[in-house]
């Protein structure tokens, strides 16, 4: 049985049932990555001896046991690499003490745990390029990006060298490189999946979830992962029958809001990506939903985005003072990689009250943002990224590049500000044959109604069938 496009409630079933056993998986799933990562260079620091002898003893009764993924490559695991994509750390061998709260919810459900997904130094760049590692391709044309900072786990999903990737979201980190490579991407409402309470999450930025080719899987998984740990500041309420009981739930009669191009939007919107928008309005109206063009323009205002990168500039100089610590001296200019350079370079210019008014305004943001779901809608649809994946070098390959790094994250950072889920799904293909997609936006605390609707814009409109023509398959 071949189970490359198995998604990973379907492996977590062959095991079950005895069909294939946990050991098989992972070495189907390895030898995946030794024949697709030389050409894409999603996967780095392999562990495969450990992870065939955790395949062996992986418990039966977890919910996903024995299907094979791959760490965030910014995510501590004892005993393994943690150089956080920079040069000075990778050249030391640094090496994490402890598991990451998330890492031990992954093993806890099951999961087989091959290696670490490649990402840009500290996770700040919406591609996946660094001095430590290299250029991370998408499957679907090797010359575009597939994302950031969750590039590895989106071309590694997305090339079918495992069926899920863990991610992070902390300003559209899981949603771009979903939407860049034909996946499917929640970032779940704040609290939903703990970090831990002495994980950095840039005050409440920063969320853990997974990359999925279906709309099952990440209910299922998000279910087996969510959960708080003692000293968390809050979670949302809990959702009676979790996403699985959302998925197989009668979706009832939304309102649904659509926007296409804002007013003062500083990133001009791809016609293709306005149309697929478009495209998804009619279709939840044929679905039995009442839509219509409005959003919450506030999610639109230059501050919001100037007070996210003034919380991104200062944990970067955090990150960047941990790094320091580490060697035991000051890093030189050209230790850090250019972006990292200029979010340091910000923050230390940064005082504390610029910092407090920045997180003051994104807390009156959230309270202007709920007030549009607060007057009756139920789900804002949106584009994700303005455009369709960017070829390998963007930002570096135009002018400004590097400031517009901040532009692109128009439609996804301010749902990391307010806390809300958002999801990416797959909406078709370019005439070039780019991967297209859309975000659906919820109220805190109702990523049921995104699993549910998203569920249903599957059912109409399937995707799991399309794969990368580089793996020498068009449909399966």
């Amino acid at each position: 049985m071949d189970t490359q496009w198995l998604d990973a409630t379907a492996q977590a079933d062959l095991v079950r049932t005895g069909e294939r056993s946990s050991r098989e998986l992972v070495e189907d799933a390895i030898e995946r990555i030794e024949r697709l990562n030389p050409t894409l260079g999603a996967v780095n620091n392999p562990r495969y001896e450990a992870a065939l002898e955790e395949a062996d003893g992986v418990d039966p009764s977890a919910p996903f046991a024995g299907v094979p993924t791959l760490l965030k490559g910014l995510t501590a695991m004892a005993g393994e690499p943690n150089d956080r994509g920079n040069v000075v750390l990778k050249a030391l061998g640094t090496t994490a003490t402890s598991d990451a709260v998330i890492t031990t919810r992954l093993k806890r459900a099951g999961f087989v745990i091959l290696g670490r997904s490649a990402a840009p130094e500290l996770g700040v760049l919406s591609t996946t390029e660094s001095a430590a590692y290299g250029v991370t391709r998408n499957p679907w044309r090797l010359d575009l990006t597939s994302g950031g900072s969750s590039g590895g786990a989106s071309s590694a999903v997305a090339s079918g060298m495992v069926p899920v990737a863990h991610g992070g979201d902390g300003g559209g980190s899981i949603r771009m490189p979903a939407a860049f490579c034909h996946l499917v991407g929640l970032k779940p409402s704040r609290g939903l999946i703990s970090s831990g309470p002495a994980t950095a999450d840039r005050w409440g930025h920063s969320v853990p979830a997974v990359l999925t080719r279906t709309v099952r899987d990440t209910a299922g998984i998000i279910d087996a992962l969510a959960g708080g740990e003692p000293g968390d500041q809050g979670r949302p309420a809990p959702i009676e029958g979790g996403l699985l009981g959302a998925l197989s739930r009668e979706p009832t009669r939304l309102r649904i809001g659509y926007v296409t191009t804002p007013e003062g939007s500083a990133e001009p919107i791809q016609q293709q990506v306005a149309d697929a928008v478009s495209d998804a309005a009619r279709l939840l109206e044929h679905l039995g939903h009442d839509v219509e063009e409005s959003y919450p323009a506030t999610m639109f205002d230059p501050r919001n985005l100037e007070a996210f990168f003034d919380s991104l500039s200062v944990t970067v100089v955090q990150a960047v003072d941990a790094i320091e610590r580490e060697v035991g001296r000051t890093l030189e200019y050209d230790e850090l990689d250019v972006v990292t350079r200029l979010w340091d370079t910000r923050g230390r210019q940064m005082s504390g009250v610029d910092l407090a008014d920045s997180l003051g305004w994104l807390g009156g943001l959230r309270s202007r943002m709920g007030q549009w779901w607060a007057s009756g809608f139920d789900l804002l649809l949106s584009p994700v990224f303005a455009t369709t994946a960017p070829t390998l070098g963007w930002p570096w390959a135009e002018p400004g590049g590097i400031e517009k790094t901040v532009d692109v994250l128009t439609y996804t950072a301010p749902i990391n500000s307010t806390g809300q889920p958002a999801i990416s799904i797959p909406f078709g293909f370019t005439p070039a044959g780019e991967p297209l997609a859309v975000q659906l936006v919820a109220a805190f605390g109702r990523d049921d109604l995104l699993i549910t609707t998203a569920a249903q814009i599957e059912a109409a409109r399937p995707w799991a069938h399309h794969v990368p023509s580089m793996t020498g398959l068009v449909q399966r």
